[in-house]
């Protein structure tokens, strides 16, 4: 899938008006069929199945839907397990780009990622109290690096007692294994399942806190695809099964060094000290002279601790020139040209444009950061900015992305936790 870009100036960018905001549709029966057509010939070839748990106390609807994001053919899921009733879903904003149009008819509802949107929670609102549509969300708001779950937004249980409607949770298996971001869109051939479970019936969410939603999604949005796939011996046979790893297992675990990873074939290796390890078809990481990591999931845990060392001690830093893409409305993401991006303890900083542009982001802003590999087939990306203005950096320096991401939710962490004692 691809995205309409135009190449404008900076300053013609930010004279742009503001597009108006438009209240979510109820999808008509005739886009929810389109869908569920489209969809139909890329679930056939993954021998998509599902079953579904405790639903007699769902009731009829609507429902908040709670879904894990692995790849794109989640979208396509959803349709088989829902049609005919009626769902919008919350989507990325830049999903709407060059075709706004079709996305609210078929229900999406948009939202910038990781970015505090009030607006938001209204439009959930109303689609389920005045439209009587079911809504279907990621909560987790990105796709999964590593296979594991992502972060879930705090106070997620809050809101979801304010909507008062029963909860539901869509669980993949095989999703992610048959095509993982890092994989440069490469599908396997890896059978698709999912689970359906009615998380909380409308009188489970009167009787429990709001603490006690908080920790059943925590259960239900803990997950490992690397260990599902070992433990299920599901094979994947393809021979570029390891095809772009290094964008996620960007430090070797032998020698240390940083951005020398390279995932080809079936094999990633180090260019510093030529360590090879070999993707096993039950995605297993082994080596002739010893592996430090057999699971791709822990090497990348201890990238992540090697990332929250480096902010405590206050060495980390990402300093890197970017091309920039701005959004600002849904008819193009406007190219306005090259600038610097760092990233350090203060939080993010990018100029460029001849000096015209300045954005600074604090570390609290987020939890999360929106990173994207080969995003809509132009790039890997780092995406920071508010509700008026997204800013799509392109790194030139590679395999900064996801180092970038595990930074982000550690400084987070950290600043939260610098904080609290503050107070105290």
């Amino acid at each position: 899938m691809k995205i309409k870009t135009k190449k404008l100036s900076y300053d013609a960018v930010m004279a742009l008006p503001k597009p108006k905001h438009k209240k979510p549709l109820r999808p008509s029966l005739f886009f929810r069929t389109l869908i569920r057509v489209a969809s139909h010939f890329d679930l056939v070839d993954a021998k998509f199945s599902f079953t579904e748990h405790d639903m007699e106390k769902a009731g009829k609807g609507p429902y908040l839907i709670l879904m894990n994001h692995s790849s794109f053919i989640d979208l396509e899921i959803a349709s088989k397990i829902l049609y005919p009733k009626p769902y919008c879903i919350v989507c990325t904003s830049d999903g709407f780009v060059g075709k706004s149009w079709l996305m609210r008819r078929i229900g999406c509802i948009p939202t910038q990622k990781f970015v505090s949107d009030l607006r938001l929670i209204r439009d959930i609102n109303y689609t389920l109290k005045e439209n009587k549509t079911s809504v279907l969300m990621y909560p987790e708001a990105s796709y999964s690096f590593d296979g594991t779950a992502t972060p879930l937004p705090r106070k997620m249980g809050v809101l979801i007692k304010k909507l008062r409607v029963p909860v539901l949770s869509i669980h993949t298996f095989g999703a992610f294994s048959r095509d993982p971001l890092y994989n440069c869109l490469q599908k396997r051939d890896v059978k698709v399942s999912a689970s359906v479970t009615c998380l909380l019936s409308k009188e489970e969410l009167a009787e429990k806190s709001s603490d006690d939603i908080d920790k059943i999604l925590d259960d239900a949005f803990t997950f490992d695809n690397f260990a599902w796939q070992y433990e299920n011996k599901v094979s994947i046979n393809e021979p570029f099964r390891a095809d772009g790893l290094e964008r996620i297992l960007y430090k070797c675990a032998s020698c240390k060094t940083e951005g020398e990873m390279k995932g080809e074939g079936t094999e990633i290796y180090c260019k510093k000290c030529g360590k090879r390890y070999t993707l096993t078809p039950l995605g297993r990481l082994e080596s002739e002279d010893g592996t430090e990591f057999y699971h791709i999931p822990d090497w990348y845990a201890w990238e992540r601790k090697c990332v929250r060392e480096e902010l405590k001690e206050k060495s980390y830093l990402l300093d890197t020139e970017v091309d920039i893409g701005m959004m600002v409305d849904y008819k193009a993401i406007y190219m306005v040209g090259e600038g610097r991006l760092v990233h350090d303890n203060d939080g993010f900083r990018l100029t460029g444009c001849d000096g015209k542009l300045s954005y600074e982001q604090k570390p609290l802003t987020s939890y999360g950061l929106y990173s994207d590999y080969y995003w809509y087939e132009l790039g890997d990306i780092i995406c920071i900015g508010t509700r008026d203005c997204l800013y799509y950096c392109f790194p030139k320096k590679q395999g900064v992305v996801a180092k970038t991401r595990l930074a982000a939710e550690e400084l987070f962490k950290l600043s939260k936790e610098e904080k609290r004692t503050l107070k105290e």
